[in-house]
């Protein structure tokens, strides 16, 4: 066979690949072999048929099929000793032309990641936000959590949960016909069709209202969108959420741990510095890692992205089908086709594999090793927060792709600490003072 390397870049290489008429016809004649032992001819006892009398029956084509399924991979592997080529995955190969058989392989190559002088690094870290009106926030929302529903006789406001009657149509055909729904009237309400609520804004128990409403061009039932719907609505109940007093009485009804108002607020306060810490936390950490990533350079073949973005569909179907909802109809909702949104996901793609490509060159240079011993304990983790059959749990994820994948998972992460103990810098030494009960700084 003749082997041509047309070209090389992006960590691909791409042969072209043409067959020697004898190879061609050696693999034709395996074909034959296998196919014939196979197939009923009638006529024929079975492996006895003659090969013209096989090719009228199966057909040309399919023999050609069947050899090239088998030829192409031992001729790939010959390119590649030949061209001394290391994979790094699966080639995508395109068969050009038949006669004589010819085709074309693009090899994807190891990426090549050459780092920057990371441990030069120094960055200082942003304090945790004051966590400010997110207390009062927190507060009002456990307020409003524990309130009650009571009656009102004025008319109807947004927050106010009314129940009502609602009959309507879009072109004369049913739509939302419904006794005795509870419906609280919330701004920018998208349900059952935008400008609904508002529309409500202002009528009391017993009167009744018609409108008209367009309904969206990316309303979920694809037949009805753009079209306009007709309602006829009447209120049967107005009622308005009454807000328990911020006492000692309040905190207990929250949880009977705080006896006083004041101890529920410490509590809260103290969860939302822990969350301001651990989010500050968070995105340092990112920022240091996105400083090492601009130190480096990195170059890999396009199909890793591909592949990342594979992952997050599949990520992505499964979440839709636990919501009894398929790929094809949230891609009907959101207005886009299948090939769109791959290119929407494509920019994150990128940057997760370049930042796995990176870290992962960091942690083979700092030698960042995981005992096994550090994987059970993750493991014991991930078995005990399941809610219940532990011992399911442990037969589904105690296998070697769990253990594979939280090493890396348990590499990385300390990989990114070392990161940020580099870009921190050497912190101060704190150490007691002599004859002093106290701590100084040095």
């Amino acid at each position: 066979m003749k082997i041509t390397r047309e070209k090389e870049e992006n960590r691909q290489v791409w042969l072209n690949i043409e067959m020697e008429p004898a190879e061609m016809k050696e693999a034709l004649d395996e074909s034959y072999k296998r196919l014939v032992q196979k197939t009923d001819v009638p006529g024929f006892r079975k492996g006895k048929a003659p090969r013209v009398v096989l090719e009228r029956h199966i057909g040309k084509d399919r023999l050609l099929e069947d050899a090239l399924d088998n030829l192409l991979p031992q001729a790939y592997e010959k390119a590649l000793k030949e061209q001394e080529l290391e994979p790094f995955a699966s080639p995508d190969i395109e068969i050009t032309q038949t006669d004589p058989v010819v085709f074309k392989a693009t090899v994807p190559l190891q990426p090549v990641v050459e780092l920057g002088d990371y441990r030069s690094l120094k960055l200082k870290p942003e304090p945790p936000h004051a966590i400010g009106d997110e207390l009062n926030v927190m507060v009002e929302q456990l307020r409003r959590q524990h309130g009650s529903w009571e009656p009102a006789e004025g008319a109807a406001g947004f927050d106010d949960l009314v129940t009502l009657d609602v009959d309507s149509q879009v072109e004369d055909k049913p739509f939302i016909n419904q006794q005795g729904v509870q419906y609280q009237l919330l701004k920018n309400q998208s349900a059952p069709a935008p400008g609904f609520a508002e529309q409500l804004v202002g009528m009391r128990g017993g009167e009744e209202k018609e409108f008209k409403l367009q309904l969206p061009a990316d309303y979920a039932q694809a037949e009805l969108a753009g079209k306009e719907a007709s309602f006829k609505v009447k209120i049967t109940e107005v009622k308005q959420l009454r807000l328990p007093e911020l006492n000692d009485e309040f905190a207990v009804a929250v949880n009977p741990e705080f006896k006083s108002f004041d101890g529920l607020k410490k509590r809260i306060s103290e969860n939302l510095k822990l969350m301001a810490e651990d989010r500050a936390r968070r995105e340092f950490e990112e920022k240091v890692v996105d400083a090492a990533v601009d130190l480096s350079q990195v170059d890999f073949p396009p199909v890793l992205v591909e592949t990342e973005i594979d992952r997050t569909l599949e990520q992505q179907a499964r979440q839709l089908q636990a919501n009894d909802m398929a790929m094809e109809e949230y891609l009907s909702r959101i207005g886009k086709t299948g090939e769109e949104l791959r290119e929407e996901l494509r920019p994150a793609a990128t940057k997760r594999v370049i930042r796995s490509l990176v870290l992962g060159r960091i942690t083979e240079a700092e030698k960042v090793a995981v005992k096994g011993d550090e994987i059970d304990a993750e493991l014991d983790r991930m078995i005990q927060g399941a809610s219940e059959k532990k011992d399911e749990a442990k037969k589904q994820l105690d296998t070697p792709q769990v253990r594979n994948s939280l090493e890396q998972i348990l590499a990385t992460r300390r990989t990114v600490q070392r990161l940020v103990e580099i870009a921190e810098g050497p912190k101060r030494a704190v150490k007691k003072a002599g004859g002093s009960k106290g701590a100084g700084k040095k």
